[in-house]
């Protein structure tokens, strides 16, 4: 489903997962990591490939002592994905990772889908993004930036806000974590 979207290969996985794709099988690779974290060493393994390499934590509000998305961070995000677009011979896979590979990392491919083809529904993206990564839960004010730069009028964070819906009936214990966690507006749909 994804390929509808982009003339290249995609992956999403979490830090435990990078050591899985050494050995050129990719050729970008959107980072997206903790502030403090050290760079993986997994990377050496991976021969040439372009690599764009972003710090935040996974908040959706600010928070003292945490540094949240902001609106640059996802404008470099789009331009990344856009210049794969333009080039899209010299891109042969994609990896986009975050801490876990649930929600900054599906939050940065959901719009450089959502980008790519802008006149699909959005729900298009957030499923092609399910169906590499079921766990996904985009991470709501990554979508909110995006679905503003991209002029979606709410589409796109409509169609992220149903995907946590959808997972959070599956898995229960995902709405108090993200409660726990100050990720309440992610799942006020959720909470009776």
């Amino acid at each position: 489903m994804a390929s509808d979207f982009v003339p290249f290969g995609l992956t999403v996985c979490g830090l435990s997962e990078l050591c899985n794709f050494g050995g050129g099988k990719v050729s970008h690779v959107l980072s997206i990591l903790d502030p403090e974290m050290t760079e993986p060493s997994d990377f050496g393994d991976y021969g040439e490939h372009e690599r764009l390499e972003l710090r935040f934590h996974d908040i959706i509000e600010p928070t003292r002592g945490q540094i949240a998305p902001e609106r640059a961070d996802v404008e470099r995000i789009l331009a990344f994905g856009r210049d794969l677009l333009a080039e899209p011979v010299d891109c042969r896979h994609l990896l986009v990772h975050c801490h876990a590979g649930v929600s900054r990392s599906t939050a940065a491919l959901t719009m450089i889908l959502a980008q790519a083809q802008p006149d699909r529904p959005a729900a298009d993206a957030v499923a092609a993004v399910v169906a590499i990564r079921a766990q996904t839960w985009p991470n709501l004010r990554m979508t909110e930036f995006a679905d503003d730069i991209l002029g979606r009028r709410g589409e796109l964070v409509a169609a992220v806000r149903q995907r946590h819906v959808t997972l959070g009936k599956q898995r229960p214990e995902l709405v108090q974590f993200m409660i726990d966690n100050g990720r309440i507006r992610e799942v006020e749909d959720l909470i009776d």
